[in-house]
Protein backbone atom coordinates (compact mmCIF):
# COMPACT_ATOMS: atom_id res chain seq x y z
CA UNK A 1 0.00 0.00 0.00
CA UNK A 2 1.46 3.49 -1.22
CA UNK A 3 -0.08 6.97 0.27
CA UNK A 4 -0.81 8.51 -3.15
CA UNK A 5 -5.14 8.55 -3.21
CA UNK A 6 -5.23 7.29 -6.22
CA UNK A 7 -3.07 4.29 -5.82
CA UNK A 8 -4.15 3.53 -2.61
CA UNK A 9 -6.08 0.47 -1.55
CA UNK A 10 -7.31 -1.54 1.15
CA UNK A 11 -7.60 -5.48 0.21
CA UNK A 12 -9.91 -6.02 2.47
CA UNK A 13 -12.17 -3.34 1.77
CA UNK A 14 -12.26 -4.15 -2.07
CA UNK A 15 -13.01 -7.81 -1.16
CA UNK A 16 -15.92 -6.90 1.16
CA UNK A 17 -17.63 -4.66 -1.38
CA UNK A 18 -17.37 -6.69 -4.35
CA UNK A 19 -18.54 -9.76 -4.42
CA UNK A 20 -17.02 -12.71 -6.69
CA UNK A 21 -20.72 -13.25 -8.45
CA UNK A 22 -20.60 -9.43 -9.30
CA UNK A 23 -17.36 -10.45 -10.90
CA UNK A 24 -18.14 -13.30 -12.71
CA UNK A 25 -21.03 -11.21 -14.22
CA UNK A 26 -18.83 -8.84 -15.05
CA UNK A 27 -16.74 -11.52 -17.49
CA UNK A 28 -19.97 -12.75 -18.71
CA UNK A 29 -18.98 -16.13 -17.22
CA UNK A 30 -21.76 -18.19 -17.57
CA UNK A 31 -21.94 -21.25 -15.20
CA UNK A 32 -24.89 -23.28 -13.66
CA UNK A 33 -26.37 -22.35 -9.78
CA UNK A 34 -26.33 -25.48 -7.53
CA UNK A 35 -27.54 -23.81 -3.91
CA UNK A 36 -25.29 -21.65 -3.18
CA UNK A 37 -22.25 -22.68 -5.65
CA UNK A 38 -21.96 -22.11 -9.47
CA UNK A 39 -20.42 -24.50 -11.78
CA UNK A 40 -19.52 -24.76 -15.04
CA UNK A 41 -16.58 -24.68 -17.64
CA UNK A 42 -13.50 -22.76 -16.30
CA UNK A 43 -12.77 -18.68 -17.87
CA UNK A 44 -9.86 -18.85 -16.78
CA UNK A 45 -8.08 -21.63 -18.62
CA UNK A 46 -11.06 -21.92 -21.03
CA UNK A 47 -11.62 -25.59 -20.71
CA UNK A 48 -14.30 -27.50 -22.13
CA UNK A 49 -14.78 -29.46 -18.86
CA UNK A 50 -18.27 -28.91 -18.18
CA UNK A 51 -17.85 -29.72 -14.50
CA UNK A 52 -14.42 -28.52 -13.55
CA UNK A 53 -14.65 -24.60 -12.04
CA UNK A 54 -16.46 -24.12 -8.85
CA UNK A 55 -17.67 -20.89 -7.35
CA UNK A 56 -18.74 -20.39 -3.83
CA UNK A 57 -20.64 -17.66 -3.18
CA UNK A 58 -21.26 -18.06 0.57
CA UNK A 59 -17.51 -18.17 1.21
CA UNK A 60 -16.82 -15.97 -2.09
CA UNK A 61 -14.10 -18.07 -3.18
CA UNK A 62 -13.59 -20.32 -6.16
CA UNK A 63 -11.50 -23.32 -7.25
CA UNK A 64 -10.73 -25.15 -10.69
CA UNK A 65 -10.40 -28.56 -10.38
CA UNK A 66 -8.54 -29.12 -14.01
CA UNK A 67 -6.26 -26.08 -14.09
CA UNK A 68 -5.89 -25.56 -9.87
CA UNK A 69 -6.45 -21.76 -10.11
CA UNK A 70 -7.99 -20.94 -6.72
CA UNK A 71 -8.46 -18.07 -4.55
CA UNK A 72 -10.61 -15.08 -3.75
CA UNK A 73 -11.85 -12.70 -5.79
CA UNK A 74 -9.02 -10.58 -6.08
CA UNK A 75 -7.42 -13.92 -6.91
CA UNK A 76 -9.71 -14.54 -10.17
CA UNK A 77 -8.77 -10.84 -11.47
CA UNK A 78 -5.58 -11.33 -11.65
CA UNK A 79 -5.82 -14.87 -13.04
CA UNK A 80 -8.30 -13.30 -15.44
CA UNK A 81 -5.67 -10.88 -16.23
CA UNK A 82 -2.78 -11.60 -15.96
CA UNK A 83 -1.82 -9.29 -13.28
CA UNK A 84 -0.82 -8.90 -9.60
CA UNK A 85 -3.46 -9.47 -6.53
CA UNK A 86 -2.64 -5.30 -5.96
CA UNK A 87 -3.05 -4.45 -9.72
CA UNK A 88 -6.07 -6.93 -9.40
CA UNK A 89 -7.50 -4.88 -6.39
CA UNK A 90 -7.09 -1.17 -7.75
CA UNK A 91 -8.88 -2.50 -11.00
CA UNK A 92 -11.83 -3.40 -8.82
CA UNK A 93 -11.87 -0.31 -6.48
CA UNK A 94 -12.22 1.83 -9.77
CA UNK A 95 -14.44 -0.19 -11.57
CA UNK A 96 -17.15 -0.87 -8.94
CA UNK A 97 -16.58 2.32 -7.24
CA UNK A 98 -14.84 1.65 -3.83
CA UNK A 99 -14.61 4.79 -1.99
CA UNK A 100 -10.42 4.40 -1.26
CA UNK A 101 -10.45 7.54 0.83
CA UNK A 102 -13.05 6.30 2.93
CA UNK A 103 -11.12 2.88 3.27
CA UNK A 104 -7.98 4.68 4.20
CA UNK A 105 -9.98 6.55 7.12
CA UNK A 106 -11.66 3.75 8.12
CA UNK A 107 -7.73 1.78 8.35
CA UNK A 108 -6.13 4.78 10.22
CA UNK A 109 -8.35 4.79 12.55
CA UNK A 110 -8.53 1.16 13.30
CA UNK A 111 -4.42 1.72 13.81
CA UNK A 112 -5.08 4.37 16.46
CA UNK A 113 -7.65 1.97 18.23
CA UNK A 114 -4.51 -0.80 17.83
CA UNK A 115 -1.71 1.73 18.74
CA UNK A 116 -4.01 2.35 22.32
CA UNK A 117 -3.22 -1.50 23.61
CA UNK A 118 -0.03 -2.64 22.60
CA UNK A 119 3.31 -4.79 24.02
CA UNK A 120 6.06 -2.40 24.99
CA UNK A 121 9.54 -3.19 23.56
CA UNK A 122 11.80 -4.77 26.30
CA UNK A 123 14.95 -2.67 27.09
CA UNK A 124 16.81 -5.48 27.83
CA UNK A 125 18.07 -8.80 26.24
CA UNK A 126 18.84 -12.04 28.06
CA UNK A 127 22.70 -13.09 28.23
CA UNK A 128 23.81 -16.74 28.18
CA UNK A 129 21.38 -18.04 26.53
CA UNK A 130 22.55 -21.74 25.50
CA UNK A 131 21.47 -22.88 21.77
CA UNK A 132 22.69 -26.16 21.81
CA UNK A 133 20.85 -27.50 24.44
CA UNK A 134 19.80 -31.56 24.49
CA UNK A 135 16.08 -30.13 25.41
CA UNK A 136 15.81 -28.10 21.78
CA UNK A 137 17.57 -31.25 19.78
CA UNK A 138 15.03 -33.75 21.24
CA UNK A 139 12.40 -31.02 20.20
CA UNK A 140 14.33 -31.51 16.99
CA UNK A 141 15.02 -27.97 16.67
CA UNK A 142 18.84 -27.65 14.66
CA UNK A 143 21.37 -25.18 16.32
CA UNK A 144 20.54 -23.01 12.95
CA UNK A 145 16.97 -22.89 13.60
CA UNK A 146 17.56 -21.85 17.57
CA UNK A 147 20.17 -19.46 16.32
CA UNK A 148 17.87 -17.53 14.21
CA UNK A 149 15.14 -17.50 16.29
CA UNK A 150 17.18 -16.71 19.43
CA UNK A 151 15.61 -19.69 21.45
CA UNK A 152 18.00 -21.53 24.19
CA UNK A 153 18.63 -22.54 27.62
CA UNK A 154 19.17 -19.71 30.37
CA UNK A 155 20.79 -20.15 34.00
CA UNK A 156 21.30 -16.96 34.70
CA UNK A 157 18.45 -14.63 37.70
CA UNK A 158 15.60 -13.84 36.61
CA UNK A 159 11.71 -14.93 36.03
CA UNK A 160 13.26 -17.08 33.49
CA UNK A 161 16.27 -18.95 35.19
CA UNK A 162 16.42 -22.57 34.58
CA UNK A 163 14.20 -22.94 31.29
CA UNK A 164 14.49 -22.70 28.16
CA UNK A 165 13.78 -18.91 26.61
CA UNK A 166 11.91 -18.38 23.67
CA UNK A 167 12.14 -14.43 22.44
CA UNK A 168 8.50 -13.02 20.94
CA UNK A 169 9.01 -10.25 18.95
CA UNK A 170 6.29 -8.01 17.13
CA UNK A 171 5.51 -6.90 13.43
CA UNK A 172 8.72 -4.40 13.64
CA UNK A 173 11.27 -7.07 15.19
CA UNK A 174 10.94 -5.83 18.58
CA UNK A 175 11.48 -7.88 21.40
CA UNK A 176 8.45 -7.60 23.54
CA UNK A 177 8.64 -10.43 25.77
CA UNK A 178 10.20 -13.84 26.32
CA UNK A 179 7.95 -17.21 26.96
CA UNK A 180 9.91 -19.96 29.59
CA UNK A 181 9.61 -23.34 28.52
CA UNK A 182 10.19 -25.50 31.69
CA UNK A 183 12.74 -28.74 30.53
CA UNK A 184 12.49 -29.93 34.28
CA UNK A 185 8.65 -30.91 34.40
CA UNK A 186 7.38 -28.36 36.98
CA UNK A 187 5.13 -25.87 36.54
CA UNK A 188 3.22 -24.10 34.60
CA UNK A 189 4.87 -25.67 31.26
CA UNK A 190 5.43 -22.63 29.83
CA UNK A 191 6.14 -18.83 31.69
CA UNK A 192 5.23 -15.68 30.52
CA UNK A 193 6.00 -12.27 32.04
CA UNK A 194 3.35 -10.62 34.02
CA UNK A 195 1.58 -7.71 31.76
CA UNK A 196 2.32 -9.15 28.42
CA UNK A 197 -0.62 -9.30 26.54
CA UNK A 198 -0.10 -12.60 24.75
CA UNK A 199 -3.48 -12.00 22.58
CA UNK A 200 -1.81 -8.97 20.69
CA UNK A 201 0.99 -10.61 18.71
CA UNK A 202 1.20 -13.45 16.21
CA UNK A 203 4.41 -15.26 16.92
CA UNK A 204 6.81 -15.22 14.20
CA UNK A 205 4.86 -12.67 12.32
CA UNK A 206 7.66 -10.40 11.29
CA UNK A 207 9.46 -13.04 9.32
CA UNK A 208 6.38 -14.29 7.68
CA UNK A 209 5.35 -10.96 6.35
CA UNK A 210 9.45 -10.74 5.30
CA UNK A 211 9.05 -13.81 3.35
CA UNK A 212 6.67 -11.45 1.35
CA UNK A 213 3.96 -13.85 -0.83
CA UNK A 214 -0.04 -13.70 0.16
CA UNK A 215 0.10 -17.07 1.89
CA UNK A 216 0.56 -17.97 5.76
CA UNK A 217 0.28 -21.14 7.89
CA UNK A 218 -1.03 -20.84 11.15
CA UNK A 219 0.41 -23.49 14.02
CA UNK A 220 -0.52 -23.47 17.13
CA UNK A 221 2.78 -22.93 19.64
CA UNK A 222 6.22 -22.04 19.59
CA UNK A 223 8.16 -24.97 18.53
CA UNK A 224 5.21 -25.73 15.74
CA UNK A 225 6.27 -22.52 14.15
CA UNK A 226 9.93 -23.39 14.64
CA UNK A 227 9.53 -27.12 12.97
CA UNK A 228 7.50 -25.92 10.41
CA UNK A 229 10.26 -22.92 9.41
CA UNK A 230 12.74 -25.13 9.20
CA UNK A 231 10.95 -27.73 6.74
CA UNK A 232 11.25 -24.89 4.24
CA UNK A 233 8.14 -22.90 5.16
CA UNK A 234 8.96 -19.56 6.73
CA UNK A 235 5.73 -17.91 5.98
CA UNK A 236 4.25 -19.33 9.11
CA UNK A 237 2.92 -18.31 12.54
CA UNK A 238 1.58 -19.00 15.42
CA UNK A 239 -1.55 -17.74 17.85
CA UNK A 240 0.37 -19.29 21.01
CA UNK A 241 -2.76 -21.47 21.30
CA UNK A 242 -5.69 -22.99 19.28
CA UNK A 243 -7.45 -19.28 20.15
CA UNK A 244 -7.32 -16.56 17.83
CA UNK A 245 -7.84 -13.21 18.99
CA UNK A 246 -9.03 -10.16 17.37
CA UNK A 247 -6.05 -8.26 16.87
CA UNK A 248 -4.28 -11.29 15.82
CA UNK A 249 -7.03 -12.38 13.01
CA UNK A 250 -7.05 -8.46 12.24
CA UNK A 251 -2.84 -9.17 11.65
CA UNK A 252 -3.67 -11.89 9.62
CA UNK A 253 -6.54 -10.22 7.63
CA UNK A 254 -3.97 -7.10 6.60
CA UNK A 255 -1.19 -8.87 5.52
CA UNK A 256 -1.92 -11.97 4.23
CA UNK A 257 -4.93 -13.30 1.40
CA UNK A 258 -4.62 -16.95 1.94
CA UNK A 259 -4.53 -18.57 5.24
CA UNK A 260 -3.51 -22.10 6.04
CA UNK A 261 -4.60 -23.63 9.23
CA UNK A 262 -2.15 -26.52 10.50
CA UNK A 263 -3.57 -26.71 13.89
CA UNK A 264 -3.18 -29.86 16.17
CA UNK A 265 -4.48 -33.28 15.57
CA UNK A 266 -6.62 -33.39 18.67
CA UNK A 267 -10.07 -32.66 19.57
CA UNK A 268 -9.10 -29.13 20.79
CA UNK A 269 -7.84 -28.69 17.32
CA UNK A 270 -10.04 -29.49 14.99
CA UNK A 271 -12.86 -27.50 16.70
CA UNK A 272 -10.37 -24.39 16.23
CA UNK A 273 -9.69 -24.85 12.91
CA UNK A 274 -13.67 -24.98 12.44
CA UNK A 275 -14.47 -21.89 14.62
CA UNK A 276 -11.54 -20.02 12.85
CA UNK A 277 -12.03 -20.92 9.20
CA UNK A 278 -15.79 -19.82 9.55
CA UNK A 279 -14.88 -16.52 10.77
CA UNK A 280 -12.32 -15.92 7.98
CA UNK A 281 -14.93 -17.05 5.91
CA UNK A 282 -15.85 -14.61 2.61
CA UNK A 283 -13.11 -12.27 4.27
CA UNK A 284 -9.94 -14.34 2.41
CA UNK A 285 -9.06 -17.77 1.01
CA UNK A 286 -9.10 -20.44 3.63
CA UNK A 287 -7.40 -24.08 3.54
CA UNK A 288 -7.39 -26.51 6.34
CA UNK A 289 -4.61 -29.04 6.31
CA UNK A 290 -5.59 -32.41 8.68
CA UNK A 291 -2.13 -33.09 10.74
CA UNK A 292 -2.80 -36.68 11.86
CA UNK A 293 -4.92 -37.65 14.75
CA UNK A 294 -2.91 -36.96 17.90
CA UNK A 295 -0.34 -34.98 16.72
CA UNK A 296 1.07 -31.75 16.61
CA UNK A 297 3.37 -30.46 13.69
CA UNK A 298 6.06 -30.08 16.02
CA UNK A 299 5.75 -33.81 15.96
CA UNK A 300 6.08 -34.98 12.49
CA UNK A 301 8.99 -35.24 10.60
CA UNK A 302 10.63 -32.52 8.10
CA UNK A 303 9.11 -34.90 5.31
CA UNK A 304 5.75 -35.51 6.76
CA UNK A 305 5.09 -31.72 7.22
CA UNK A 306 6.33 -31.37 3.58
CA UNK A 307 4.18 -33.72 1.95
CA UNK A 308 0.92 -32.08 4.06
CA UNK A 309 1.81 -29.17 2.96
CA UNK A 310 2.25 -30.65 -0.56
CA UNK A 311 -1.04 -31.95 -0.61
CA UNK A 312 -2.43 -28.54 -0.03
CA UNK A 313 -0.54 -27.10 -3.17
CA UNK A 314 2.50 -25.34 -1.04
CA UNK A 315 5.54 -25.51 -2.12
CA UNK A 316 9.16 -24.92 -0.10
CA UNK A 317 10.53 -21.84 0.23
CA UNK A 318 8.45 -19.73 -2.31
CA UNK A 319 4.36 -19.43 -2.43
CA UNK A 320 3.15 -20.45 -5.70
CA UNK A 321 0.30 -18.27 -4.55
Amino acid sequence: MIASASNWVDFSAVKRAVSLETVLGHYQVDLRRRGDQLQGCCPIHQGRRDDSFRAHLTRNVFHCFACQARGNVLDFVAAMERCSIREAALRLQQRFGVRAAEARNKRNRELVRKEEGKNVPLRFTLRGVEGNHPYLAERGIDPATAAEFGVGFYAGPGLMSGRVVIPIRNLRGELVAYAGRAVDGRAPKYKLPAGFRKSLELFNLQRAVAASGQAVIVVEGYFDCMRVHQAGFPWVVAPMGSCLSPAQESSLLLHFERIVLMLDGDAAGRAASRAIATRLSGRCSVELVGVPDGCQPDQLSPGAIRQLLAESGIAERKQPW
